[in-house]
């Protein structure tokens, strides 16, 4: 998917911040294939235009509480 002229393009640590999630689940995403994003040369990084969207198709999350048995 192309980028849009002007759209913002985030490192791992403006991304990360953004997310609010550490380095290296962030890392662990990107490697997997799971975020959105691309290597250049060493160093990742992503549209957030596409990190946006990504979000969007994911939709909301809830987390169960665990159950004690």
């Amino acid at each position: 998917m192309p980028a849009e002229p002007g759209s913002s393009v985030l490192t791992i640590n403006e991304l990360a911040e953004y997310l609010k999630i550490s380095k290296s689940t962030l890392y662990k995403l990107a490697q997997e294939g799971s975020i959105p994003g691309q290597k250049v040369g060493k160093h990742w990084r992503f549209h957030k235009d596409h990190v946006d969207e990504w979000l969007r198709q994911r939709g909301p999350t809830a987390r169960l509480p665990k159950s004690n048995l």
